[in-house]
């Protein structure tokens, strides 16, 4: 079964205005489903939907609630999700970065008591886009055993850079695990096995099954290093930004509780630096040497690629994950079969 982009999104406007959205709010949530879903980042796309529902049906993601900003300078912003999706939450946060880095050159926007927002890379992107520089982090419930012991305390904690170029898309969407939790859900609802080297179940043993690693813990990625900064992004999604850490994260995968991660969005302003057309001369510059250098890839290549791809030949949907959709559609009195081709 298949999806096209734009039934994609039109189906995802349905569902969220037959919920109660407003319009607003429900264009930021689908555009970056969607993003997330051309991207290849299926495990932070529509499949997210039914975690979705149920959060909202628990009510702990409050539609249409309005952020409050709680802290404020010229460069930095400290922002109260109040629980609402967190898309729109990393939206605001973002477009606020943007226009401060903007004014002074460099501003950080953190965030808490927001929810899942989908893939991290859709608000650096939001940055690039904006001839800006912008860098995104997250923490999440934890996945992660400190090194040596076996009980997760570390969240996958995504990392995403965006940089403005000339002609090329630059960026890095990135979980600081060997998988984000995301792919181990999607694994787990496609019956399928995980690769190995991925994680460990709850003993502290090697596994490529979806269901022992969600109970286990996943591996950070390159060792020491990837736990390493994995930590030292908890520290500042945490404490930095009024949001909880290690064991008091939740709500991140499991929507059946209130979501008590916290991000932080930094945009960086080029131009206040250097002139804006030798910044992107000088990246198109470096881009070129590297694909010069032999049969190579530069970061955002995959993504491209995926994203032309999936809005020729459409996007894919699974069995169980069709089932899922026209549950939450029969429900909402909404005829699923006329947004996906069988």
């Amino acid at each position: 079964m298949k999806i096209t982009a734009k039934n994609e999104k039109s189906l995802i406007l349905k569902i969220l205005n037959k919920l109660g959205l407003n319009d607003e709010y429900a264009e930021i949530v689908a555009d970056a489903t969607l993003d997330a879903d051309l991207k290849g980042f299926t495990s932070h796309g529509i499949g997210r939907f039914p975690q979705y529902i149920h959060g909202i049906e628990k009510g702990n993601i409050n539609i249409n609630h309005e952020i409050d900003i709680e802290r404020e300078t010229e460069a930095i912003a400290l922002i109260n999700g109040n629980h609402t999706f967190g898309q729109v939450v990393a939206y605001k946060a973002m477009m606020l970065a943007i226009e401060k880095a903007k004014k002074v050159g460099i501003a950080a926007v953190g965030t808490h008591d927001s929810n899942h927002f989908g893939a991290t890379g859709y608000y650096s992107d939001l940055a690039m886009k904006n001839d800006v520089i912008g860098i995104v982090t997250a923490n999440t419930e934890p996945a992660i055993a400190p090194m040596g012991t076996k009980k997760p305390l570390i969240g996958t904690n995504p990392i995403a850079i965006g940089i403005p170029a000339k002609d090329t898309y630059i960026a890095v969407d990135m979980a600081t695990s060997a998988s984000a939790r995301g792919k181990l859900l999607e694994a787990k609802r496609k019956g399928e096995e995980i690769p190995e080297n991925t994680a460990l179940d709850k003993d502290g043993n090697p596994t490529t099954d979806p269901c022992e690693a969600l109970e286990g813990s996943i591996l950070p990625f390159g060792g020491y290093k990837g736990y390493a900064l994995a930590f030292m992004i908890e520290l500042m999604t945490g404490p930095l930004v009024n949001a909880s850490m290690g064991a008091g994260v939740c709500g991140t995968a499991d929507h059946s509780k209130l979501c008590t991660k916290g991000d932080l969005f930094i945009a960086i302003d080029p131009s206040k630096f250097v002139d804006m057309d030798k910044f992107k001369g000088e990246t198109e510059d470096f881009i070129k040497e590297v694909r010069a250098s032999g049969d190579t890839i530069v970061p955002g290549d995959l993504e491209v690629k995926k994203m032309a791809e999936h809005e020729k030949y459409g996007l894919k949907v699974d069995e169980k994950l069709y089932h899922n959709l026209k549950e939450i559609c029969d429900k909402l009195n909404i005829d699923v079969d006329e947004y996906i081709n069988q």
